[in-house]
């Protein structure tokens, strides 16, 4: 779920030299030294099962990334929620995954997580015919309210983790819409490293995005959620879930996607040993 009014053109990633300030470095890098501690790796093991299917390195990179970001990044409770490390450290080490291998400074704009204790509700309005507006209350699990903040469910953030070969994440969702955004449009294309990469992610993803929203309408069954129909915006969160949580059978059915999620996010999850959900499939 994505609520954005910005409209500006998607913009080649460049690099910031913001993060090469002296005193934020020296911050990250005190984050970054402090020895990652036994309990959150007992989170980890216990929370989120990705994290045990990473190479070597990438579970070294991923738990000084999660330092880093628990040391930048606001969470509070609400709705009666309690605020804790497990929380905290199973939303960092899913929104990190996103971050291997890429810039520094991902995330840049990012600074609030709240999480409810389980799905909440949200007032939106709905235009529909003849420009009437109608208000309606809609149950959420998560949702990206702009660049700054993330909104999450505790109870789906524990769910979506917890099974991580159903190809439904709402962490992985909500920050694939932050990466979307980090050039200040959400329109399914994230910045990206080359003017030249646009126009094959355009090719690809577009022709994937009329493919679902074509199998949805003859009612077939999908690899991808058919919510990934919504938008060009939520069909890349929703494809960036299924690269994650299914990269076998995104590899073999839609091997031009899953390529050029590969390129972008500098991962092969379709290599990592296999979870024991896709191993019992």
């Amino acid at each position: 779920m994505i609520r954005w009014t910005g409209a500006e053109a998607a913009s080649p990633r460049e690099t910031s030299l913001d993060w090469m300030h002296p005193l934020r470095t020296l911050r990250r890098n005190r984050a970054a030294s402090r020895p990652f501690p036994e309990a959150r790796d007992e989170i980890l093991a216990r929370n989120v099962p990705l994290d045990a299917r990473l190479p070597g390195n990438d579970r070294v990179e991923l738990r000084r990334r999660i330092q880093i970001f628990l040391d930048e990044k606001r969470f509070e409770g609400v709705g009666g929620l309690e605020m804790t490390d497990e929380i905290r450290v199973t939303v960092a080490a899913q929104a990190c995954l996103l971050l291997l291998h890429r810039d520094e400074d991902d995330y840049p704009a990012l600074r609030t997580i709240l999480v409810y204790p389980t799905a909440y509700r949200a007032r939106t309005r709905e235009h529909g015919e003849f420009g009437m507006v109608t208000e309606v209350d809609q149950v959420r699990l998560g949702e990206a309210w702009n660049a700054e903040t993330v909104v999450l469910s505790w109870d789906d953030v524990r769910h979506g983790a917890a099974d991580d070969a159903d190809g439904h994440n709402v962490v992985l969702h909500e920050f694939a819409h932050q990466l979307d955004m980090e050039d200040r449009a959400a329109n399914g294309a994230p910045a990206l490293a080359h003017y030249s990469m646009y126009a094959a992610w355009a090719r690809v993803l577009g022709h994937e995005y009329q493919q679902l929203r074509d199998a949805v309408d003859r009612h077939e069954s999908t690899l991808m959620d058919a919510y990934g129909t919504q938008s060009p915006a939520e069909f890349f969160a929703v494809a960036t879930e299924t690269f994650f949580e299914k990269p076998i059978n995104l590899r073999d059915e839609h091997p031009e996607l899953y390529e050029q999620l590969r390129e972008f996010y500098v991962q092969d999850p379709a290599a990592w040993p296999p979870s024991a959900g896709q191993e019992a499939g």
